[in-house]
């Protein structure tokens, strides 16, 4: 039986986990956090709070992965947690519309940006972002070494831009207007920073998709909780110092009315040069994180497809490779489809809020292997080698999967509230997956 090759150390999983979470959100986002607060010092806050909240999350998985080092990662835990049906929605709305969208969106954007980079037309946008997506799947055909090996590289080089930018915004630049850590008067209403969170949590989230590959880390039990930690740990403090630097550049102001501040923060201080750099940095970021998406997602159709509840052909392995390769060209092939179609706009914003009510799922999915390990423990009280040891545990358990939780609910409540029709054609989408689980169920 072909199975899984463990080639991923410590560094590639950490380079996985930044690569999952640093996109295009930080270059757009800290001017919609900026609009909705008005404060330099809450913009700050509200980007601390949603760091701690990442931090939790990887906490979190980090115990999920090392309990059950699986390919799959959320789908295995929903699965022995909740049951198949919540781990199959759970397969089937990420892999059918939020992966394969965010792969069509993030390989536009690239597309974009290199073609601004080099003064290309435009309508090569679409054939650019074709044949990225081609690129990078066939990079991931031929083994998880050489797409780590791209991952690592495009990670690097992502950090690298960020620096520059951060470098230029607290050491080049002049302040204008100075920044200011004080809350204006009278201060924004508590209702703006959860409003503000929104946003910011979504530019946070990645990290758990380093868990679908954790069968191909070296000794996952240790590594894949330490590359949680250690990447979530890496982007809190990229992403505080970026908005220091828009905030040094811009004010809080500028930061607010800007619609690419990334942009305007190099322009500001080293004229169309920034631009240029910028735009590169923007690229190489999204081309890191597309190849991201195409190495981790389809392990978790290989998954589905092993436990009976997706095609059949995509639970082989490839007999050289070691890879998914009918789920890799599954995945590129739907996202093919939504790039040329331009419909992945759409079903992103539907769905998206569906992410976190199985992020939400999973990280309750502790307290059910918790109590599944006190039951083992008691049955087993005369011999309890036989007993699960667990050396990683999320710190300050209950509280902190609680609070993790309750961001989650938030997140959901907050999307549902500011747009109930997306909430609702997303809903219908997701349940859509319960016809067809019911059918696969069926005919194994």
């Amino acid at each position: 039986m072909t199975t899984y090759l463990r080639r991923l150390g410590l560094f590639s999983g950490t380079m996985a986990v930044v690569g999952g979470i640093i996109g295009g959100g930080i270059f757009r986002t800290p001017a919609t956090v900026a609009e909705r607060l008005r404060s330099p010092g809450l913009v700050l806050l509200a980007w601390v709070i949603g760091g701690m909240v990442a931090l939790i999350g990887a906490f979190c998985w980090g115990e999920l992965g090392q309990r059950r080092p699986r390919v799959g990662g959320g789908y295995v835990y929903l699965r022995e947690t909740f049951g198949p049906l919540p781990a199959f929605l759970y397969g089937w709305t990420l892999v059918l519309v939020i992966a394969t969208g965010a792969i069509a969106a993030v390989a536009v954007t690239f597309a974009d940006y290199s073609l601004a980079l080099f003064d290309l037309p435009h309508r090569f946008s679409v054939p650019l972002a074709v044949a990225a997506i081609v690129l990078l799947a066939g990079i991931n055909y031929a083994g998880v070494s050489p797409a780590a090996i791209t991952q690592n590289i495009f990670t690097v080089l992502k950090l690298t831009a960020l620096a520059v930018l951060i470098g230029v915004g607290l050491l080049l630049a002049a302040p204008s207007p100075p920044l200011h850590l004080a809350a204006p008067s009278p201060p924004p209403h508590l209702a703006a920073l959860g409003s503000a969170l929104v946003p910011i949590l979504f530019t946070y989230g990645g990290w758990q998709q380093t868990n679908f590959i954790a069968e191909e880390i070296v000794e996952p039990e240790k590594n894949l909780p330490r590359a949680l930690v250690l990447g979530v740990g890496i982007v809190v403090a990229v992403y505080l110092l970026a908005n220091v630097a828009y905030l040094r550049v811009l004010g809080v102001a500028g930061l607010a009315a800007s619609t690419a501040p990334a942009a305007d923060t190099m322009q500001a201080v080293l004229g169309p040069a920034g631009g240029k750099i910028i735009a590169a940095g923007i690229a190489i970021s999204t081309f890191g994180f597309l190849n991201l998406v195409i190495l981790v997602t389809p392990r978790v159709l290989q998954a589905m497809a092993a436990d009976g509840v997706f095609f059949q052909r995509l639970a082989v392995l490839h007999p050289v490779y070691r890879t998914p390769t009918a789920a890799i060209v599954a995945l590129a092939g739907f996202a093919i489809l939504l790039a040329l179609t331009g419909t992945f706009g759409q079903l992103v914003d539907y769905v998206t809020f569906g992410d976190w009510i199985f992020f939400g799922l999973t990280a309750a999915a502790l307290f059910v292997y918790r109590r599944m390990e006190q039951r083992a423990r008691s049955r087993e009280q005369t011999a309890p080698s036989s007993v699960l040891h667990v050396p990683f545990r999320v710190p300050g358990y209950p509280v902190t999967p609680i609070l993790f939780v309750s961001a989650a609910a938030f997140v959901v409540y907050s999307s549902i509230v500011s747009n109930p029709r997306n909430a609702t054609i997303g809903a219908g989408l997701i349940g859509l997956g319960i016809p067809a689980f019911l059918y696969w169920r069926s005919h194994p």
